[in-house]
């Protein structure tokens, strides 16, 4: 934890030396801190286009918001990508209810790889009840690199290529996997407390699934044998090498303070989350998988507020071997796959990880215009079951900056671009919305 928090503190710091929101006042002026230091009246895109073009303003009030983005890239993992994603913001009746949010993707590759993508977070109204849903179906390939969040270092394949002689590095060590994989998470919570209105309990089921797997580095020829990490970790704690499951029954205590889950501009977000996988669900051991998430805001300026530094935190947590290889906690696994900007994903992975990251959030236009920025750190650590690293030996930082543009000042949307460094690693993202 002490190496975790050094990390982060010395990437927090300095963006507190940053956040003094300096607003400029003529000494001769008679206007008053209090009147100079109002709320910006926020505009978006569309205000600017209107103005450019000399429209009217928008007279209307709406309750939500639809934003389409293509995908466009390519990487090694999956060839030429394209395809499009989108989000929508929105707020069900009643006067405490809070924004909504359902979001997707549909993408295809070069490489004959098929994502389908569909979050949803929704309050009912009065936020009564909050739903939280994960759903995906992949026809994917995806490199592995070990267990552990210094792998492919010291990995099983670093040992199988030292013995031959070859020079080794992270890019020879990659262990390519192709698979379909199906998960449904579905969860519904209930508030509980009349005084405090952000406190839920809820129930659920996880699904996750992983078919058709095509181990393409392993060979289990005599005298021509090459043992992945994937292959020898299933085999060595019973599971199948070529499909499996964890079908979970699922608790959870959430706080939520968030004034708006799409941009919270303060609050905080708290989860805790208990899956039970037994056999009676079609498991193939009993197994339990605890999860903890945290995130919270903090604002810089009373008159700018999104001017602010923000706070994320990821803990997923599992007994040795009782999970299979590819269900294990790993790197941007998340609800909304965003976590470990600077590496791919699935890049670490461990039946325990850890993962932080903190985020400093300004405005780039004058006073309620359209554009913002971000500087923002993380750091991950993974453990290897029954082995060395444990949790916290080993930890990989991450850091990186992106731009935002307003496109829907109701509902907060942002566009977000953002290009993270890691390790050896770099990454290009494109999306709706914050990263958390």
């Amino acid at each position: 934890m002490f190496k975790l928090g050094l990390i982060l503190c010395s990437a927090v710091l300095p963006l507190l030396a940053l956040s003094q929101d300096q607003v400029p006042v003529d000494s001769t002026d008679s206007v008053n801190i209090e009147t100079v230091d109002t709320i910006c009246t926020q505009r978006d895109l569309p205000d600017l286009l209107r103005k450019w073009f000399n429209k009217p303003p928008k007279n209307s009030v709406s309750a939500g918001s639809i934003l389409l983005i293509p995908i466009i890239g390519s990487n090694p993992a999956t060839g030429f990508m394209f395809g499009v994603g989108g989000q929508y913001g929105f707020k069900l009746k009643g006067a405490e209810t809070k924004f909504s949010l359902i979001s997707g993707s549909v993408q295809a590759t070069t490489k004959k790889q098929a994502l389908f993508l569909l979050k949803n977070s929704v309050y009912t109204k009065n936020n009564k009840i909050f739903l939280t849903g994960d759903w995906r179906y992949l026809i994917y390939s995806q490199s592995t690199y070990g267990l552990g969040t210094n792998a492919p270092e010291g990995g099983i394949l670093d040992y199988q290529y030292g013995f031959g002689g070859q020079e080794t590095s992270i890019d020879s060590l990659a262990q390519p996997l192709k698979f379909n994989f199906l998960r449904v998470h579905q969860s519904a919570s209930m508030r509980i407390l009349k005084k405090y209105k952000g406190f839920f309990v809820g129930v659920g089921y996880f699904l996750d699934y992983y078919f058709k797997i095509k181990d393409e580095k392993l060979k289990l020829n005599p005298g021509d044998s090459l043992i992945t990490s994937h292959y020898a970790y299933n085999k060595l704690y019973g599971f199948s090498t070529e499909k499996y499951s964890a079908s979970s029954f699922n608790l959870n205590i959430i706080s939520d303070t968030r004034d708006n889950q799409i941009n919270a501009y303060h609050g905080h977000f708290l989860m805790l989350s208990w899956s039970g996988s037994a056999e009676w669900l079609g498991n193939k051991k009993n197994a339990s998988f605890l999860s903890a998430e945290w995130r919270s805001f903090h604002p810089l300026s009373k008159r700018n507020p999104r001017h602010q530094i923000a706070f994320w935190a990821l803990g997923d947590f599992s007994h040795s071997g009782h999970y299979p290889y590819l269900i294990l906690p790993a790197t941007a696994y998340d609800q909304r796959s965003r976590s470990a900007r600077g590496y791919t994903q699935g890049r670490f992975r461990g039946n325990n990880l850890v993962y932080g990251e903190t985020e400093y959030r300004f405005p780039l236009s004058s006073c309620g215009g359209i554009l913002g920025g971000v500087l923002f750190a993380n750091a991950t650590s993974a453990s290897f079951p029954g082995q060395s690293p444990k949790l916290f030996e080993s930890i990989k930082p991450g850091y990186g900056f992106g731009l935002r543009v307003m496109v829907d000042k109701m509902t907060r949307t942002n566009l977000a671009i953002d290009v993270g460094f890691g390790q050896k690693s770099f990454g290009f993202y494109l999306a709706a919305s914050e990263t958390f």
